[in-house]
């Protein structure tokens, strides 16, 4: 099976489970696996923050983030396609006891000025707008990227109100190919970044969380409380610093991919538009109503998974385990009519 569902799918690579299995550990609650305190320390070192935390996973981080920036009755604002409001399981309000305001932007991308008309005033009655949540790309709006500048004008506006910027980074990487970036462009522009290690760099498990000293320190109690307190974790530690060594320069690969599939399935008489293509996912409409299953049931029959991602919409995500000979293959069928 062609398996596009998503860029979660990924098997360790034979090299990386070699690096898996050498890895050097000990128990991280004592502060003792060097493995992952070297993770920790290169992805905050590439991103100019002064510490990280590693994380079984992006939601981990995103709500530990949330948790060490707000308190109880402040708001969160964000996008209203962001993963930690679509695909957190409302965390926000269960671990922190916040309410979120929605912005509708661009395919998941909001403006300065959309965040200012979102800061609520000061009144008994109202939430306490504490925090912004940025997602790059963002996954619910196909794999968009932020302009940078955008970032910088954000900022600005936090600090004039106050409030804490952190960045759900779940495909960073994605973001900084794209635009032929480098991580270096962030440096003070958050307050805290989550990493992810397990979508387009290809790790098993594991996201890093990012931030100063004091947050870090603050962050790693409640990832405790969380139950997220690991023991020879430098293992998938081990990992992480793999992917980031070698499969970071390979994610413009995965973006070509995706925008042969757009050019494939635009002209298919079965697909209504798809949505255009920036990193490595791929959402496309098809033609009439309840076609989705019909297409999805097709498409398997014919040896490719792809997810529903809407009434009339379906996802794929090309990733490293999608190889260039996968693409014939992959094209025949898209290019085969459901019936």
């Amino acid at each position: 099976m062609l398996d596009l569902r998503s860029d979660t799918v990924t098997r360790p690579t034979s090299a990386m489970l070699e690096a898996m299995m050498k890895a050097p550990v000990g128990d991280d609650v004592f502060h003792e696996d060097h493995t992952i305190k070297a993770l920790e320390a290169e992805c905050a070192g590439l991103f100019g923050m002064e510490e990280g935390l590693f994380c079984p996973s992006g939601t981990m981080c995103n709500q530990i983030a949330i948790k060490a920036h707000t308190r109880p009755m402040d708001e969160v604002i964000c996008d209203h396609l962001s993963h930690i409001y679509y695909y957190e399981t409302g965390g926000y309000a269960f671990n922190s006891g916040c309410s979120i305001k929605l912005i509708q932007g661009d395919r998941g991308r909001v403006t300065a000025e959309q965040v200012r008309a979102s800061i609520q005033p000061d009144n008994d009655w109202l939430p306490i707008s504490r925090l912004v949540v940025l997602e790059n790309t963002c996954n619910k709006g196909g794999g968009t990227c932020y302009e940078y500048d955008e970032f910088e004008r954000i900022r600005a506006v936090c600090n004039e109100y106050g409030l804490a910027l952190h960045l759900d980074g779940a495909r960073i990487f994605n973001a900084l190919a794209a635009t032929n970036s480098s991580p270096e462009i962030l440096h003070g522009t958050f307050d805290s970044i989550s990493v992810c290690l397990s979508k387009g760099l290809g790790s098993p498990i594991g996201s890093v969380l990012l931030g100063s000293k004091a947050f870090i320190k603050y962050a790693r109690k409640i990832r405790k409380a969380l139950g997220g307190g690991m023991r020879q974790v430098g293992y998938l530690g081990a990992a992480g610093l793999y992917a980031l060594e070698h499969h970071i320069d390979r994610l413009k690969e995965d973006h070509d991919k995706a925008k042969r599939i757009q050019s494939i399935l635009s002209n298919q008489a079965y697909i209504e538009s798809v949505s255009p293509v920036s990193t490595n996912i791929v959402l496309a409409d098809v033609v009439g109503t309840n076609s989705v299953d019909i297409v999805l049931k097709h498409w398997k029959d014919k040896g490719l998974l792809a997810v529903p991602f809407g009434p009339q919409t379906i996802r794929l995500v090309t990733h490293l385990d999608v190889l260039e000979d996968d693409m014939v293959l992959l094209e025949e069928i898209l290019i085969s009519a459901p019936k």
